[in-house]
């Protein structure tokens, strides 16, 4: 095995000022057309919404038009992730704009024509939520190939406080269009506001590095990315977070229009007025975040937003002054941002290129799954009991996600160097193998002092999450029962291609982690030994004559 220089240690990574992505043209073009598109597609939620009530008056129907816009992220957004790994970015993104604005444009005429059913209506919904469940992975992967690494969590902010911000005034947009102009321009506005992104793609000429391996087959390709996440405790530790904070938080913005109806004695003027306010509470989050980045651990954060949120939940149920309502929104949307954008800024950095778009896809489905779950649940108690039950015991829950940081604690984000090592050399064989030629069977000898023998199985340790997380199995250390200083790693992979995948997907932060085991080998070495499994085939009646001719 070839030697690799042991990485120097990183320290963390200092947050940059929030404005900073925006010195990056390529970022500034992505971040405003992106801020009209979100627009756009806020603006055709409230025109479907109002379709639906209109053709239908069904409020179940009515509730399913928000469904089949989150419904698509949690089917295929690790399909999406697997896309956005495996193909070019830019690509995937292009064919998903392209795609949303066609349905958008079907929509428009089936309501112009007078063509529109629920069902119609709900289809055309789910597939422009489709596109957009398959653009996020690429979209939110390519956020590195706009702007250093040292901006990226700045970067994430300002991208979740355009977010915010459009959710803000995006309702009271779409409202005004379907009011003056009617419900075909609202889907025809929505239509038009893809084109500034799909222009920005159509000119982006991102600097990519090209792998020399094939693309990885398509469900085996999910599974490396559900492998890769199962044996990454940081991005595990993220995501069990993640559900536990968005499905607890989200019962303010769930039950909001509950709360200026039952709580305010108020009408849809107070709640756009509320939904606001929490929006401007967003992007002061994203405005303080990075000097609360430069004082604070992520877990004192995250503990620190959820207490605050659990504070300004509580509040939000159990007030029936319109004034403290509001104020209660301003920090319950600041820790919404901070809190969500600290997570996802996680899981992108702690993800190698070759599967930073599966990590964020299933970061998405964590997600959209606790707020879908969380809604459900807020809403299903208010119905049981009250609003201001179903608050304060969201709010309460808060205080269970910032506990659980007492076990599963984050760890703030170092700046490891997640680049391939790029120092693997395919071997020269003496057999005829082929890509697909397997099952293969790898053996690593170390000969290692008694007295190194706990040192060893700590670094061994580390060793069997690397190898497995990229996509070894039934890996095993063994060790002889007579030479005890003799120890052995064994592992296989399906096939030769899969040997070789396997290898380049080391990162040069794993080089640490070899540099451990070669200081710890006595002699030289280790030594590998590849071997090619081969089943027993019974012969046939002419092998067995020539072999042995005695037989009758």
């Amino acid at each position: 095995m070839s030697q690799a220089p042991t990485p120097p240690t990183t320290p963390a990574i200092t947050p940059v000022g929030t404005f900073a992505p925006f010195q990056h043209r390529t970022f500034r073009l992505f971040w405003t057309a992106s801020l009209i598109s979100n627009i756009g597609v806020l603006v055709q939620t409230i025109g479907a919404s109002w379709v639906m009530m209109t053709i239908s008056g069904s409020a179940s129907l009515v509730a399913l038009v928000q469904g089949m816009n989150a419904l698509p992220v949690m089917l295929f957004a690790l399909a999406a992730g697997a896309l956005a790994d495996n193909f070019d970015r830019r690509h995937v993104m292009l064919g998903a704009q392209v795609a949303m604005l066609v349905f958008s444009l079907i929509l428009a005429a089936a309501v112009y024509f007078d063509w529109i059913t629920p069902w119609l209506l709900l289809g055309l919904t789910f597939l422009i939520g489709t596109g957009s469940a398959i653009n996020n992975p690429s979209w939110q992967a390519s956020v590195r190939d706009t702007v250093p690494r040292d901006t990226l969590s700045a970067a994430v902010i300002l991208n979740n406080m355009g977010f915010n911000a459009t959710r803000s005034i995006g309702p009271a947009i779409g409202g005004t269009i379907v009011a003056t102009l009617g419900v075909t321009l609202s889907f025809l506005f929505n239509a038009f506001t893809y084109l500034p992104i799909i222009w920005v793609l159509a000119k982006w000429k991102p600097d990519t590095a090209k792998s020399d391996l094939p693309r990885e087959d398509f469900l085996s390709a999910m599974s490396a990315g559900l492998r890769y996440v199962s044996m990454s405790p940081q991005i595990m530790v993220v995501l069990f977070r993640t559900i536990l904070f968005s499905s607890c938080a989200v019962s303010v913005l769930a039950l909001l229009p509950v709360v200026a109806r039952d709580l305010l004695g108020a009408g849809a003027l107070t709640y756009g007025g509320l939904l606001g306010t929490f929006g401007v509470g967003a992007i002061l989050g994203a405005l303080i975040n990075a000097r609360v980045r430069r004082m604070l651990t992520d877990e004192t954060i995250t503990r620190a937003a959820c207490l605050i949120s659990m504070a300004a939940t509580v509040t939000l149920g159990l007030s029936s002054n319109i004034y403290l309502s509001f104020v209660a929104l301003i920090p319950a949307g600041a820790c919404w941002v901070i809190t969500l954008s600290l997570f996802n800024i996680s899981v992108q950095l702690s993800a190698p290129r070759w599967v930073v778009g599966r990590a964020i896809a299933l970061y998405q489905v964590t997600n959209f799954g606790g707020l879908a779950i969380g809604s459900w649940l807020w809403g299903s108690l208010a119905d049981a009991h009250s609003v201001s039950t179903a608050l304060v015991t969201g709010g309460l829950g808060l205080l269970l996600c910032a506990a659980a940081g007492l076990r599963f604690t984050l760890q703030n984000v170092v700046s490891v160097d997640l680049d391939p090592l790029g120092q693997f050399q395919a071997p020269a064989t003496g057999l005829d193998i082929k890509p697909q030629s397997g099952p293969i069977f790898v053996m690593v000898e170390y000969r290692i002092r008694h007295q190194d023998v706990d040192e060893f199985l700590a670094v061994m340790t580390r060793r069997r999450r690397i190898r497995l997380r990229d996509g070894a199995q039934r890996w095993a250390l063994l060790r002889h029962v007579e030479d005890t200083e003799l120890w052995t790693e064994s592992y296989h992979v399906p096939t030769w291609l899969d040997y070789i995948r396997h290898n380049s997907r080391r990162t040069k932060a794993d080089a640490e982690v070899m540099e451990q085991l070669r200081k710890l080998h006595q002699g030289e070495g280790p030594r590998v030994h590849r071997w090619i499994e081969r089943q027993t085939v019974p012969p046939t009646e002419d092998i067995l004559l020539k072999h042995n001719p005695e037989l009758p």
